[in-house]
């Protein structure tokens, strides 16, 4: 789980050891197996209209850039403990709101750093509008975040657990 402040993330030693691992791919078995695809579409001829070859490159681009931004963050990084049990929404909680109080309108979301998004939670960072406003808040209180047009809304917290993968 990760809570961002001033450029530190605070990770549990499982989220650590799997981007870790990711890094790892990345920049090795991963590496050699772009530099083959450029070698072979290379070999096809005419670089100015060769599909492959630009195809090759841009994965090529996407996959340094991850590259760099893991490694970023793991130089950043605290190994710590997942948040504790104890109905306080921080970083590595799940959180089940309900907007403008109607508890028939919910929404459960992960509270994390986007490395964490996957298909089975809708995460929401930290720093976003709606995770500044419930960071700190626990079960019963109600909390404030600004909508993109400026106006501000108001949720309900209904609970908080922390997030186990």
């Amino acid at each position: 789980m990760t809570q961002t402040s001033d450029n530190v993330t605070w990770l549990t030693q499982e989220a650590y050891n799997k981007l870790k691992d990711e890094l790892e791919y990345l920049s090795g078995p991963a590496r050699t197996e772009i530099t083959i695809k450029i070698a072979a579409a290379r070999e096809e001829g005419d670089l100015r209209e060769n599909g492959g070859y630009h195809a090759a490159k841009e994965e090529q681009g996407k996959q340094e850039l991850r590259i760099r931004q893991l490694t970023q963050l793991l130089e950043h990084a605290k190994v710590g403990e997942a948040p504790a049990d104890d109905g306080v929404v921080e970083p590595g909680m799940v959180v089940t709101i309900a907007f403008d109080g109607d508890e028939s309108d919910t929404m459960t979301f992960l509270l994390a750093s986007r490395e964490y998004a996957s298909g089975d939670i809708e995460t929401y960072s930290p720093q976003s509008p709606l995770g500044v406003g419930v960071n700190g808040k626990k079960a019963g209180d109600d909390a404030q975040y600004e909508l993109p047009n400026g106006k501000k809304a108001t949720v309900k917290i209904l609970g908080a657990k922390p997030y186990t993968a």
